[in-house]
């Protein structure tokens, strides 16, 4: 692939023997550094201070803004989120009383009023909310912020807690994206992971989403649920395929009962051995391509006139704690219960609980719980990492004028390490240039771990396998 050429094509049959060489544990980098490597003497007055500095800029990044809604109204036993399982609609209300208190706190340190490219509701369930509270919530944000003509407003939706009017509120309060959690289709994994959803659900909720006029629709799929197999789960994939979502994730289950404990309620004995989901993997890897979807990267897939494709074409595609997305680099600020933001050379993460959440803001204070200042050699392994996962190139001259460095002194351990995938051909090393061929896009992981600097450092994280 030539540096200019759009980094849109088909992932190459791979040896099954070269995966389980390669399938190794590591980090999804939706940051660098990664969440674990947060800290808490990073606070609300180091927060403070970036949002200050955001504001004195002549010229300012592009801005996002993650809601966290943590509230379900039942428990789905793979579930690794932040959630409050809760069939009391009332605690919302309040919920939203201190998501305006934390966002008078944000917003009384930008000064200007500023606008919005992205929106992103996540959860738990953001449809926990009724119809008048979206509405509260919506007029709160466009009391505080504008939003750009193109701005992505997206929620996630389980299909279960929508019909057709909400999805029709939905829209009119201008959301243009859903997210639905559809997992397996399969009735025997839907009950060994308590999420009970048919097809006709799913398919009455895609229909009412188009109908409202939503620009693009994604599914999240799991792979390695427990009651799995490659001909269930071929069978889950006709019934995705039949409904045509515009962007496709498809999940590794990470099976971690010590950390989370809904995930103790699921029989370990019911789950696909690695063999197996390494073979559902491949499977679903061909069967969405032979159906003409875009492989963009780790475990997203797109239709090929989809924003999420274009954005791989014209490089304007990027990572946050979202996934892929179609926006360059972003400063985004987080509200609510453990969410995660971005303003400048730094992260910032919230509180986890409501407890301590309502607490900190009736003090006055942002709900800070920790994050990190990130130093001059972070910034450029970032933006070597995202690169490599999103352009699946990195120019040494580019980054050699922007840090003032030579690129093959300062990364030479590096680039030794990296002799390795490039025997295999899974990367180009030669020129001033790193180039993931075809065949390596599946390893981009282990590439950019080459560059993670903290790894020599001990993280109480669980990182998953590649594949």
């Amino acid at each position: 692939m030539k540096m200019n050429e759009p980094a849109r094509f088909s992932l190459p049959e791979i040896p099954e023997e070269l995966i389980r060489r390669f399938d190794k544990l590591g980090p999804r980098y939706t940051s660098y550094p990664t969440a674990d490597r947060f800290h808490t003497g990073f606070d609300a007055k180091s927060y403070i201070q970036y949002l200050k500095e955001r504001s004195r800029l002549s010229t300012k990044p592009p801005l996002s803004l993650y809601i966290h809604i943590p509230f379900c109204a039942s428990l789905c036993y793979y579930c690794a989120c932040n959630k409050v399982i809760t069939k009391d609609h009332g605690r919302s209300a309040k919920y939203l009383e201190y998501l305006e208190k934390e966002l008078q706190l944000v917003t009384a340190h930008l000064h200007d009023r500023e606008v919005l490219s992205q929106l992103h509701l996540g959860g738990g369930t953001p449809t926990f909310l009724s119809h008048a509270e979206m509405r509260q919530l919506m007029e709160m944000l466009r009391a505080n912020f504008d939003f750009s003509e193109d701005a992505e407003i997206s929620i996630e939706i389980d299909p279960r807690t929508v019909d057709a009017a909400t999805l029709q509120v939905l829209a009119e309060l201008g959301f243009n994206r859903t997210s639905l959690g559809v997992q397996d289709f399969n009735p025997e994994v839907q009950k060994a992971i308590h999420r009970l959803q048919t097809f006709e659900l799913v398919d009455n909720t895609v229909q009412a989403s188009r109908a409202a006029g939503f620009q693009s629709i994604n599914f999240d799929l799991i792979y390695g649920l427990p009651k799995q197999n490659l001909d269930s789960f071929s069978e889950t994939l006709d019934q995705v395929i039949a409904l045509s979502p515009d962007r496709i994730a498809l999940y590794n289950y990470a099976h971690l009962p010590t950390r989370f404990k809904p995930q103790r309620r699921i029989a370990e004995a019911d789950l696909p051995s690695a063999e197996q989901r390494l073979q559902i993997f491949l499977m679903s890897l061909r069967r969405l391509q032979a159906e003409g979807y875009v492989y963009i990267g780790l475990d997203h897939f797109a239709r090929p006139d989809d924003s999420l494709a274009r954005a791989m074409d014209d490089g304007s595609l990027h990572r946050n704690f979202q996934g892929y997305t179609t926006r360059s680099d972003c400063d985004l600020i987080g509200l609510g219960l453990s969410s995660i933001g971005k303003i400048g050379a730094s992260y910032v993460q919230n509180l986890r609980t409501l407890d301590e959440y309502y607490a900190c803001l009736d003090k006055g204070e942002l709900p800070v719980e920790k994050g990190i200042d990130l130093s001059m050699d972070d910034l450029l392994r970032r933006q070597i990492i995202m690169s490599l996962m999103c352009s699946s190139t990195v120019d040494f001259n580019v980054l050699e004028q922007q840090y003032g460095i030579s690129f093959p002194d300062y990364f030479a351990h590096e680039l030794a390490q990296l002799a390795y995938y490039a025997k295999e051909k899974m990367i180009n090393l030669s020129g001033n240039a790193i180039t993931v061929e075809a065949r390596g896009r599946l390893f981009v992981r282990a590439v950019g771990m080459a560059f993670d600097h903290y790894l020599t450092r001990q993280t109480t994280a669980n990182y998953s396998k590649l594949i």
